[in-house]
């Protein structure tokens, strides 16, 4: 399995110089070749963009993208042309996920990136060398695991520089301490698991409300001026701190979870439909829980261990782990629950997490009581205190 090893390096002003000049070269070709792409009738393949870059590096307009290295420039046309394969087999219905959108201009304020194939890098004595951009050194924070076959110099928005390798590693073998864990993910509590423990979500509310306090003010600013391009830096520098926070948080989770477990279980979420409730948007959308599920199943392939994902319709939150007695929808406040036919007393994510464990390791639940208690009920109310035991805040 091929996977992506990251450092950060810190380049020299004339290396800063030509990294410009190699971004600025790449963005023009992507949006020479998209503009074509646009206009013509039939969507030329790689081959007639490659000629097509071949022939503008003989006229006066474009003949400074010969100064740089031609593979970043291939590079790009092939991003291209693999950007719209997967737009139209996302249309088509090819591709599994969300819907894909046709491919974009690239900005010059947004990230900037540059991909150089083995034929235009070599790794030696720690120090990762670009044709036409000499040597850098790039903070080695854990070694490479074999020779990458491409490496991608990035600049994100706020400045700052990454070297991203591709790599292929082998899977792991390590022997997991329990059978199989479920999780039900949450804001303020991120996760829930099906043994008990509970994981809080990191705090990004003072990076959240400095960058609204700053998207007003860059809201006001005349575009184009020296103010308004301070702001913006200052918010994607406030984006990458969140990020960045939200990150090693959840590599540092999915690490322990798949490392501890033989088989991880997951609920398929329909994020895309909750954001759309705008008072839970923006924490929704801060969490990361499809990078969370993403984690933890490449590292699940990594360490050969079992992923589930269950369909988001199972009642999880409805069924007693227990008994497996339906009592019904219960208001989100309600964040205790007594069962009415074994009277045993749950915490509702708890419970939530042991049936999302139930369903994702083949344990469904009491069929019979299933059959009987079929019409979901109405959703449960504060005063039934013999359903309720503690109306808590989440």
């Amino acid at each position: 399995m091929k996977a992506r090893y990251s450092y950060r390096f810190y380049p020299t002003d004339q290396q800063r110089q030509s990294l410009a000049q190699l971004f600025g070269c790449v963005r023009v070709v992507w949006n020479d070749a998209l503009a074509i792409c646009k206009q013509s009738e039939a969507l030329p393949g790689y081959n007639q963009l490659s000629a097509m870059l071949t022939q503008a590096k003989k006229t006066e307009a474009r003949e400074w993208l010969g100064s740089v290295s031609s593979v970043p420039l291939q590079q790009a046309l092939r991003q291209l042309d693999v950007a719209y394969k997967n737009f139209f087999n996302s249309r088509n219905g090819k591709r599994k996920g969300k819907k894909m959108g046709s491919p974009t201009f690239k900005k010059k304020s947004n990230q900037q990136s540059a991909t150089f194939a083995s034929t235009a890098f070599k790794v030696f004595d720690g120090i990762v060398y670009l044709a036409k951009i000499g040597g850098l050194k790039p903070i080695w924070s854990r070694e490479l695991p074999a020779a990458p076959s491409s490496v991608t110099a990035i600049k994100d928005a706020a400045n700052r520089y990454f070297l991203s390798f591709v790599v292929e590693v082998e899977p792991v073998q390590v022997d997991a301490e329990n059978q199989s864990i479920g999780i039900d993910l949450g804001i303020k509590t991120f996760a829930v698991m099906s043994d008990g423990s509970k994981v809080e979500s990191p705090s990004y509310s003072k990076q959240d409300r400095k960058i609204r306090k700053l998207q007003k003010q860059l809201a006001r600013q005349q575009k184009g001026s020296n103010r308004r391009r301070k702001t913006r830096l200052q918010i994607a520098k406030l984006h990458n701190q969140i990020a960045d926070t939200r990150k090693d948080f959840l590599h540092k989770l999915s690490t322990k979870i798949v490392s501890e477990n033989q088989a991880i279980v997951l609920e398929d979420l329909n994020v895309s439909g909750m954001v759309k409730n705008r008072k839970l948007a923006r924490s929704i959308s801060l969490q990361g829980w499809r990078e969370f599920r993403m984690l933890c199943e490449a590292k699940s392939e990594k360490f050969g261990r079992e992923f589930h994902v269950i369909n988001r319709w199972e009642p999880t939150s409805q069924v007693c782990s227990d008994c497996g007695f339906k009592w019904g929808k219960l208001d989100l406040k309600i964040r205790t629950v007594q069962c009415l036919n074994c009277n045993a007393e749950h915490d509702r994510d708890e419970n939530a997490a042991k049936n999302i464990n139930q369903v994702g390791t083949g344990h469904c639940h009491d069929s019979k009581r299933m059959q009987r208690q079929s019409k979901t009920t109405s959703v449960a109310s504060v005063s039934e205190a013999s359903r309720i035991t503690a109306p808590l805040g989440r």
